[in-house]
Formats: structure tokens, C-alpha cells, sequence
């Protein structure tokens, strides 16, 4: 999905929150080497962050590394050992322990050499092995589809990532070194890489709060999707940067002292922003470069969390605010751990000022999000067993792969996880003050399955701040919701899918769908089943169709109902399987019509006796998968009979449709139904009429005034010019009963305009 084509929502979650720190040591790109680094080189790294390092394992892993690739090469010509060596190189600038560093140098082995997933486990221990296969392509998985290699090759690194967050690091820091040399890639690989990166791994950066190492990859891919765009912000910004050379400078030097006049100690940096970051914000706003604003970004550095207030309440009174600009991301920290105060002033020479303002242990966690928590640290658990109780980025991992292992497919699991990785943030409150975070743009349904699955499946209405509003509407930061519910609904409306913004409540709403449809048709297969087996009067339960389940190849009794409700499985083999000495009574022996004759000689009002085995009709909204005859319907009052469609249900059919003709040889699709009408509750029913009216001003006025003031409802309606003089009109309605459609036709014949009605029998 090409960035300039995201929805609005899309965009907002790409830009996110924009760090403006200067470049770390994560993001600066690498001046090109003379040489590769050497082993020594690479010790020396590690060991300037971790004296107790493992030399022996690292030389070890530098030289099965580089003997495994061997003469591979790269699309620039450099050997392919370079790429794993620049990986860790990137890695040891997150201060990360000797195992990743290690699986960073070996990540391409299994994939690319000979190396086996066992011979690494047998040279460097289990743990590395089991880092180097997360991050293992699956190759050999054949697929439909691009689309669905890429969704299953995400679903196993979140699956890994999950039960080791080290993966995700090494994977990032490889996919940053591919962009760095995307330019040695053919154009149409390097558009798709670079598609991927600003789709997937970019935003996943961001959600772990690796807002540095994001913005590096959002700026790389923009570069090669839209490079004349690229070309024009990073002049703009340039020529900038030219006339307001000393402006960063002075912005730094007066909020420093302004600071230390009221003692306050801290540590004061800026930059601008990024062309990624200014471009979004222009297509988001519709803006031209001309009128943004803040383009320019400081950080405030403080010890403490006091000082950080203590410093914007010295801003404050220093330079004017900008109204409805100031967030406190310290009280209530985002999803990735995110903690900071943001507020805009309008600073020297009249320019928009954007502030940061934390703590030097923030900053850290701002700069590096997920790895900060993953920093080697001496005598401190694994990383990952840290994460779990520090990273409250890797909670929301590990409970997002859980919500996507239920995914029905792999393009819905890739869907599934860009709603989840591409948005910004709201902040709601039930009515008891329990906080739920969600993206922009989310609305109540979004609330509602937050909140709760059953809660999401049940609901039938809300309250925002106290006043009633409807489910779609959109959410506000400190709104209070209280979502109304009701044990009528068991599964909600199938279009709510698409109102609904987050990953979440639409995997929800389609498995509750999915679900409801699934009872339809298992309910359908037990009245079908209940019905044979009366006629035939033989005893029916679930026990012992239980036992012959793995006869019928089916997992469940409630699979097989459905399988016969759809019309997939014979009843009668469900009664084979039960009974083996079962004999079905095939009516094809009294010949085709003959069959016909019997079948229809059941719809008569049903006998009491026999009233078990008819199934029951009833009107549009019917909770059995139920469609009428296409081509003109059946009202109440028809006889009727039922045609099972594999796959769809029961088509209900008149009798005296001439497309019942069409199932003559088919006696087994064949169903005795009967019309299941409630007096107290009327519904409507399809039928289809022709008109033939005088061709002249007024006169489709007229019929439709005539079905209108019958109370029948026009669902469809189609017009042909038969002569000069007459019109002739294909009516779709719904009705109540036979006799409510045979009065708009008596009254539609009385009618000067109208020449001919006939009721269509489809």
C-alpha cells in the first residue's frame, strides 16, 4: 500500500510521534568503509558497554559467520558477510547482549548457506539458535499470493518476537541496513521493499517506541517511493535551515538560562524535523510547506519528574503558549511506554517552538523505546524476562499476536496487524474510571470489544459524557463511555466490520459473524435431520451420532448439522452412518413426476402427527438461511416447497414456479416446508409483479401511490418500452400475505393507466 494512498487515519499513525532529538547513534547511516569490520573491531564494541563480554563466542560466531557465506555476494558487489556485520554493528549501539549480537551475525545462515537450525544449536547453544530461526523466511510454504507470504512471514516473527522481543531488534537493525543499501536493488524490488518497510516494519519500530530508528526508515522508504517529493521538503528545508542558521542556537541559549535563573539544572538540544515527518503533515492537513509552523523541535532534559513540571511551568511564563497544543504523556505514558510533556510556544522571531520535556531515563526510552529496557545489563535477567515486567510496549505484543493467531487467513492477518501498528492515540474512561486506550478515529463499537468481546457482541447503544449517542460516534480524549447492552443480541451486525477502525473489534465482528451464520446453518441441518428421522421412525441422539462422527469425516455434531444445513451432507447419510441397516425410501421410483406429485402432496396444512417433520417458514429476517424463489418470491397463502442449494440453504419455491422443473431429477434436494406466520408480529414477504400502463405523464405516480397507500413496500422496480403507447414495469414488493398482494393488484387493474397486471411465478 503506497503511503500517499493510506487513509487519513493511515497517515496520522505513520507520522505518530515525532521524536527531535539529535540523530543517535542508531540512526546516523554509515560512511562507507574501507574495509569490514574485524573481529577485534567487533569485540571492541561490545566490550566498551559490557567488559564481562563472552570474546571467544563472538570470534567463534565472526568466523562460522564468514566461513558459511563464503564468496556470496551482494547486489552492490560487496561480500554478503558485510551485511551481517553492519547488523550487529547497529546493534551494539543498543548496548545489546552477547547472544544477540551473536544470532545478529548469524541471521542469514540457515536461510541462505548450509547451516542447519541443529548445527547451531550444537556450536552456540540453543537460545541463539532459537533467535536465528525467528528470523528464518519461510521459503518453502507456497502461497497464493505475495500478500499472504508476507502476512505468514510477519506472523511467524510476531510469534517469535513474542516469546523472545531480540528478534524483533535483530530484524529491525536488518531490515535499517537494507535500506541504507536499497539503491544497488532493481527498481521494482526496491519499491516493494520499501512499501513493505513504511507498511510493517517502520510503524512496528514506532509501537515500540523506536521512534529514532522509525524515523530513519520512513525517510529511507520516502526517498525511493516519491523521490522528487523528497527532493522539494529537503530543499525547502535546507534553504531554511540557511536563513534561520543562528535560530536553534539562540532558542537553545535562552531556555537554558531562563532555566538556571530560577534553578533549575537541565540539558537543552534541537533540530528540525525530518521530510518524512514534514511531508505527512502537509498531506494530513492539506497544507502547503509555507504554512507549517513547527518544524523545529527541542528537548528539555531534566533528573526528575518534578523538575519536568517545574520546567514547562518556565516555558510557560517565558513565551506565549499555543492553545490546545500541550499533552502530558507523563501521567498517562502511551502504549510503548512513551513518557514526555509536549507543549508549543511561539518563541524568538515569532516562530512555533515544539517542546519535550523529561527525564534523562524518558529519554532513553523515547530514543530507543524497547531496546532501552533491553540494554546489557550486569547481573539483570534476560531481556525478554525483563520486558515482561518493565515494557508495557511488549504487553501490548504479545497481546496483539495472541489476537492475531485467530485470524481466519493470512491477508486478513496482515490487514488485521496495520490496524493495529498504524494509529495514534485516544484516551477514554468507563464509568467506573477503568482507562482504554484506542486509536484516533476509534468509535464506540471499537469501546465496546476493548472493553470486552461480549460486551462489543451485545451492544445495542451508548452514552458519551451522559448523553445518549450513537454506536458510530466518534471518540474524544476524556470521553467517558458507558456502552448499553442487551441479552437479545447474541452476534452483532455484519456492517459493523466496516465501521469499525480497530484490528480488534473487526476480528470480532467477523468471527461472531461467521459464528451466526454457522448456528443458521446447524440449526437448519438439525431440523432437516429431526425431520428424517421422524418420517423414517427411527430414534435420533447425539450420543450415537457422536460415535459416528469419524464416518461422516466430521470433528463435531455440530459440524455435521451444518454440513447438512448448507446442504453439503445428505440427512440420509447422517442416518447411514448412525444406522447401518438404514434403507433410504428413494421416490425417484414413482418417476420424475410422479416424485414431484408426492412431494407436494405434504403441503397441505400440516397434520398434527406429522407436523415435527416440516420445517417451518418464515418471513425475510428469518433466523434459518432462508432465500425465496429469485424470480418472483412466495407470499403466505402459496403452497410451498423447499430446494436445498449446497452452500446456501433452502430456496422457497410456489408451486406453481416453473423453475421448479429444473429439480425434477433431484428428488433428495427436495424439503416439505410449511409458512410459520405470527399473528402479533408481521413481516413481510417478496413477490414480484408485472404492469402494463398507458405510456403518459403521472402514470408510474399513480401505481406507486397505489402500492403505497396499500401499505405494500417497493423494493425494486424496472421499466421497458414494449410500444409507443404502453410501459411495461417489473415490480419487486413485499407483502404480508397472498391476500394483502391480491388486493394491490385488484385495486392496480381498476386504475385507468394500467392496461395489464400479472403476478410473476419465478
Amino acid at each position: 500500500m503506497a503511503y500517499w494512498r493510506r487513509s487519513s487515519r493511515q497517515m496520522q499513525a505513520a507520522t505518530g510521534q515525532v521524536a527531535v532529538a539529535p540523530t543517535s547513534p542508531v540512526t546516523e547511516k554509515p560512511k562507507s568503509r574501507s574495509r569490514m569490520m574485524r573481529q577485534y573491531d567487533l569485540v571492541e564494541r561490545v566490550r566498551s558497554y559490557n567488559p564481562d563480554t563472552n570474546e571467544d563466542l563472538l570470534n567463534r560466531a565472526y568466523v562460522y559467520a564468514m566461513k558459511a557465506h563464503g564468496t556470496q555476494t551482494r547486489a552492490s558487489g560487496d561480500p554478503y558477510f558485510s551485511h551481517p556485520l553492519e547488523v550487529a554493528a547497529i546493534l551494539t549501539n543498543l548496548k545489546l547482549d552477547d547472544a544477540t549480537i551473536v544470532a545478529a551475525l548469524l541471521h542469514d545462515t540457515i536461510e541462505d548457506t548450509e547451516a542447519t537450525r541443529a548445527e547451531i544449536d550444537n556450536v552456540f547453544g540453543h537460545e541463539i539458535g532459537a533467535l536465528v530461526e525467528g528470523l528464518t523466511k519461510l521459503k518453502r510454504l507456497e502461497l497464493v499470493s505475495r500478500e499472504a507470504k508476507q502476512a505468514e512471514n510477519l506472523r511467524k516473527l510476531l510469534l517469535a518476537i513474542a516469546d523472545d522481543v531480540r528478534v524483533l531488534l535483530i530484524k529491525l537493525a536488518d531490515r535499517l541496513h537494507n535500506m541504507r543499501t536499497l539503491e544497488f536493488v532493481p527498481p521494482a524490488s526496491r519499491r516493494r521493499i520499501a512499501e513493505e518497510t513504511l507498511d510493517i516494519y517502520a510503524p512496528l519500530a514506532g509501537r515500540m517506541g523506536m521512534h529514532e530508528m522509525r524515523e530513519e526508515l520512513e525517510d529511507l522508504s520516502f526517498h525511493v517511493l516519491d523521490p522528487e517529493a523528497y527532493a522539494v521538503v529537503k530543499q525547502r528545508l535546507d534553504a531554511l535551515a540557511d536563513r534561520n542558521r543562528n535560530l536553534i542556537g539562540e532558542i537553545e541559549s535562552q531556555l537554558s538560562k531562563n532555566l538556571q535563573k530560577n534553578g533549575i539544572t537541565a540539558r537543552v538540544y534541537g533540530r528540525r524535523k525530518q521530510p518524512f515527518s514534514i511531508w505527512t503533515k502537509m498531506e494530513r492537513k492539506s497544507v502547503g510547506f509555507e504554512q507549517l509552523s513547527d518544524i523545529y523541535g527541542f528537548r528539555i532534559i531534566l533528573s526528575d519528574v518534578e523538575d519536568c513540571y517545574a520546567a514547562l511551568g518556565v516555558v510557560h511564563t517565558t513565551w506565549p503558549v499555543v492553545p490546545g497544543r500541550f499533552k502530558d504523556y507523563i501521567s498517562t505514558p502511551k502504549q510503548n511506554d512513551y513518557r514526555s510533556l509536549h507543549t508549543t510556544v511561539i518563541g524568538p522571531g515569532n516562530q512555533r517552538v515544539e517542546l519535550q520535556i523529561r527525564t534523562e531515563e524518558m529519554n532513553q526510552i523515547a530514543e530507543f523505546g524497547i531496546a532501552a529496557h533491553a540494554f546489557y545489563k550486569e547481573g539483570v535477567g534476560s531481556p525478554t524476562e525483563r520486558l515482561k515486567h518493565e515494557s508495557n510496549a511488549f504487553a501490548w505484543l504479545r497481546h496483539t499476536v495472541g489476537i492475531l493467531s485467530e485470524s481466519a487467513n493470512p491477508e486478513e492477518f496482515l490487514e488485521h496487524t496495520k490496524l493495529e501498528l498504524f494509529h495514534d492515540q485516544v484516551f477514554c474512561f468507563t464509568p467506573k474510571g477503568k482507562l482504554i486506550a484506542l486509536p484516533r478515529q476509534a468509535n464506540v463499537i471499537d469501546f465496546a470489544y476493548a472493553v470486552h468481546t461480549d460486551v462489543g457482541n451485545s451492544a445495542v447503544g451508548c452514552k458519551i459524557n451522559g448523553k445518549f449517542a450513537p454506536l458510530s460516534s466518534e471518540l474524544q480524549n476524556g470521553d467517558e463511555v458507558e456502552v448499553l447492552t442487551s441479552v437479545a443480541q447474541s452476534a452483532p451486525p455484519s456492517a459493523w466490520e466496516s465501521l469499525a477502525v480497530t484490528g480488534k473489534a473487526r476480528a470480532a465482528i467477523r468471527r461472531a459473524t461467521r459464528t451466526a451464520v454457522r448456528d443458521q446453518y446447524a440449526g437448519l441441518g438439525r431440523r432437516i435431520i429431526d425431520r428424517l428421522f421422524a418420517r423414517a421412525k427411527i430414534e435420533y441422539a447425539d450420543d450415537k451420532l457422536k460415535g459416528a462422527l469419524p464416518r461422516l469425516a466430521r470433528a463435531s455434531i455440530e459440524d455435521v448439522m451444518a454440513s447438512v444445513g448448507r446442504g453439503e451432507l445428505k440427512a440420509s447419510d447422517v442416518a447411514r452412518a448412525m444406522y447401518p441397516d438404514y434403507k433410504e425410501e428413494r421416490m425417484v421410483r414413482y418417476g420424475a413426476k410422479k416424485s414431484l406429485a408426492v412431494k407436494l402432496k405434504l403441503k397441505s396444512p400440516p397434520h398434527p402427527a406429522r407436523s415435527a417433520s416440516v420445517i417451518p417458514v418464515r418471513g425475510i429476517n428469518s433466523d434459518l438461511p432462508v432465500k425465496f424463489a429469485p424470480n418472483g418470491g412466495a407470499v403466505p397463502g402459496d403452497r410451498i416447497v423447499g430446494i436445498v442449494t449446497p452452500g446456501e440453504g433452502i430456496t422457497i419455491y410456489p408451486i406453481q414456479s416453473p423453475a421448479l422443473k429444473d429439480f425434477e431429477e433431484e428428488p433428495e434436494r427436495w424439503l416439505d416446508v410449511r409458512w410459520d406466520i405470527d399473528e402479533t408480529m408481521p413481516q413481510r414477504f417478496p413477490a414480484r409483479i408485472l404492469v402494463h400502463n398507458v405510456n403518459e405523464p403521472g402514470s408510474l405516480a399513480q401505481v406507486a401511490t397505489v402500492i403505497a397507500e396499500h401499505d405494500g413496500n417497493i423494493d425494486n422496480i424496472s421499466m421497458s418500452r414494449r410500444s409507443p403507447d404502453f410501459t411495461e414495469l417489473t415490480i419487486d414488493l413485499e407483502v404480508y400475505d397472498l391476500k394483502h398482494l391480491s388486493a394491490i393488484i385488484a385495486q392496480l387493474r381498476a386504475k385507468a393507466v394500467v392496461a395489464k397486471v400479472e403476478r410473476v411465478n419465478g
